[in-house]
């Protein structure tokens, strides 16, 4: 529906048909959970990253589930919403989820357990997405110091995650896996040349 007033104020001679029309994304889904991490109690800290086109309409770019400690089995579920209405006039810049998984032990302490990233699918519709982790892995003198006291390597700049930039000098290991669910609504992007 179109406001009246809005076409009212237009200059002479202009109508609907001048009003720049931007492709719309509607991210709608949840963080599931997580599993394939070394011991449970888990949270993740989330966050989006777009190119310099996307304008966020609705929604926070960032965000982090509860802590959950699974009674049975090694899958911590956060059933943890996201819901993100952008526009853009280019498609450089998709937007991509990036993720922190960390461990809560018995006293408060945090531990980073892995970090990932994964591209929001490109086609409309309901998409299971899994996005695999890793951490950082320290010299053996930090190997030997977490075993005992936890802590660990962290990465100065989390931009590391999604850039890839540095990534090939970094020592890693492989952690756990992050599901998530997101349902895709794409509207007029067939205006820029992209079939849905």
């Amino acid at each position: 529906m179109f406001n009246s007033a809005l076409l009212r104020a237009l200059p002479a001679g202009r109508g609907a048909a001048h009003i720049p029309v931007m492709a719309e994304l509607h991210i709608v889904g949840q963080i599931v959970g997580a599993s394939g991490f070394p011991q449970s109690s888990l949270f993740c800290k989330w966050g989006i990253h777009t190119g310099g086109a996307w304008r966020l309409l609705s929604g926070l770019k960032e965000g982090q589930t509860q802590v959950d400690l699974p009674q049975t089995g090694d899958m911590a579920y956060w059933s943890h919403p996201i819901d993100l209405h952008y526009t853009t006039k280019g498609l450089q810049g998709w937007p991509k989820l990036h993720l922190q998984v960390w461990h809560q032990d018995a006293f408060g302490r945090c531990q980073l357990y892995g970090y990932g990233y994964c591209h929001v699918p490109s086609s409309p519709g309901h998409h299971h997405v899994r996005c695999v982790t890793w951490r950082p892995l320290g010299s053996w003198q930090e190997q030997i110091a977490q075993t005992f006291v936890g802590g660990g390597p962290l990465l100065r700049s989390p931009d590391i995650i999604y850039s890839g930039a540095d990534r090939y000098r970094l020592h890693t290991v492989a952690m756990g896996t992050v599901e998530l669910e997101l349902s895709i609504i794409m509207r007029h992007f067939d205006r820029y040349g992209v079939e849905s």
